[in-house]
């Protein structure tokens, strides 16, 4: 499910509103009467605040977290692009979409132009998949970093900022 309407401003969520979008986070199967017991509402005032979440774009929507390599993407790499002239970001994007095995993409300042993170069933996988981005036609190189354990993978909200 994809809502997406307006964003919100920053800073925008009341107190309650950022309790539930935490408990959503950690859990998007919980029920609203689980949320509620949280964030002491009941479950017709959680499902209104949810629904208001969706409709300003705050909650964007509800899915499921893999794991990778249960599923045989057990290699994960950071790949760098470098790119030749000037590619527009549109460019990358379109680019990059077309492979699967690419989870991130982001423009980033400094010598790297487009920074991957990038996922494959194994070495020979993650070699292919290198070799596809570097034909690109506006990558003049790559570099490629090989994960060797994921310490620390945390959800999009952390939960209300600390004070």
């Amino acid at each position: 499910m994809q809502t997406h309407r307006s964003g919100p401003a920053a800073g925008s969520l009341d107190p309650l509103d950022e309790a539930i979008v935490h408990e959503l986070a950690l859990d998007a199967r919980a029920s609203y009467a689980d949320i509620g017991a949280v964030v002491s509402l009941s479950a017709p005032a959680v499902k209104r605040r949810v629904d208001r979440l969706l409709e300003r774009g705050v909650v964007r929507g509800f899915t499921v977290r893999l794991d990778p390599a249960a599923l045989g993407w057990e290699t994960e790499a950071y790949v760098e692009l470098f790119c030749s002239g000037s590619t527009s970001p549109s460019t990358m994007r379109a680019a990059v979409e077309r492979h699967p095995e690419v989870i991130a993409a982001s423009t980033v300042t400094g010598d790297v132009d487009l920074w991957l993170h990038v996922r494959a069933k194994d070495m020979r996988h993650l070699e292919r998949v290198v070799e596809r981005l570097n034909a690109e036609p506006f990558v003049a190189r790559t570099r490629s970093t090989i994960v060797l354990s994921a310490l620390v993978r945390r959800a999009d909200v952390q939960g209300p900022p600390q004070s």
